[in-house]
């Protein structure tokens, strides 16, 4: 889930920013009495208005981009059932869609390989009739039959678990308070100062706070993330068993060890997906649990 939630608040700010450069140079060059503040006062409900529908308009655009977006970020070769394909490849399709029937979906993931040395999937998609899920093709030649099968599960389990949906959610909710308390941030600062500074002053604040709004929002969705991966666990263990899904954090936590002994840095840079997305231990900004306690949590169901 990492790599997806990485693709998405990169779309989700770009998009907001793009609003927002809009929004700046509709008020700024043509006559319309868009301001938010009054000599009575700061507009608090037109403030308000304006952040939810910014907040909510850059998620959901984000969530329908999502698929679009993974596919071009990562290279993903999309694999048409239909088509001639390697066994490997076909494989990998067969495993998918089993699960997803398992799962209970009642349309079929679109399935990709991407070509990269790292031990990594993701899924991704706006809804769950208009999913992808992705394998690399160094978790492929990395891992065996049973540990890919556990890695497709949880990712399956994303998916019909509806994730990205519910984490969309919380995204609009999150813009919606960075948009709303940095505007009223840089309204009051920019009443400091004299008239021929307050443009300059309140662009200012405002970029300033959104960003730093935007870095608190975003330990919010980490935390969520974390607190979601467990459920991924757990539903990846219901569809392919939980020694498989046990095996696969196994594998991975060994890739992992193995990795930092060789002082192979090539890992670093990936986004880890069913992998540990932070060295540090219980760090805020992991997108992911723990291996360690992942795996004390799935032996205990």
């Amino acid at each position: 889930m990492g790599k997806r939630i990485l693709m998405f608040l990169v779309t989700n700010v770009a998009v907001m920013v793009t609003i927002l450069v809009v929004w700046t140079a509709i008020t700024t060059l043509t006559p319309l009495d868009l301001s938010f503040s009054t000599e009575q006062g700061i507009n608090f409900l037109a403030i308000g208005i304006f952040s939810i529908l910014v907040g909510f308009t850059g998620a959901f655009i984000s969530l329908a981009m999502s698929r679009w977006v993974a596919k071009k970020m990562m290279k993903v070769k999309i694999l048409n059932p239909d088509e001639s394909l390697s066994a490997i490849e076909r494989d990998i399709v067969e495993k998918v869609h089993r699960l997803s029937r398992a799962a209970g979906l009642t349309h079929m993931p679109e399935v990709g390989i991407y070509h990269s040395p790292e031990v990594n999937a993701f899924a991704t998609g706006p809804t769950k009739k208009r999913s992808l899920v992705a394998v690399s093709a160094g978790l492929i030649n990395e891992m065996d039959n049973d540990a890919v099968e556990g890695v497709i599960a949880h990712e399956v389990a994303h998916i019909a678990n509806g994730d990205m949906v519910t984490m969309t959610l919380l995204q609009g909710v999150i813009n919606t308070f960075v948009v709303f308390i940095s505007r009223i941030i840089a309204t009051v600062a920019s009443r400091a100062v004299p008239d021929q500074y307050r443009f300059i002053v309140h662009f200012a604040t405002l970029i300033i706070f959104d960003i730093l709004l935007s870095i608190l929002g975003s330990l919010v969705v980490n935390a969520y993330s974390r607190h979601r991966e467990f459920h991924a666990d757990r539903g990846g263990a219901d569809l392919a068993g939980r020694d498989k899904m046990a095996h696969a954090l196994r594998s991975l936590k060994v890739h992992i060890e193995r990795a930092s002994m060789k002082n192979d840095r090539s890992d670093d840079s990936a986004v880890q997906t069913m992998k540990i997305s932070s060295k540090k231990r219980g760090s805020l900004f992991s997108t992911h649990p723990d291996i360690d306690d992942r795996i004390s949590r799935l032996e205990q169901m």
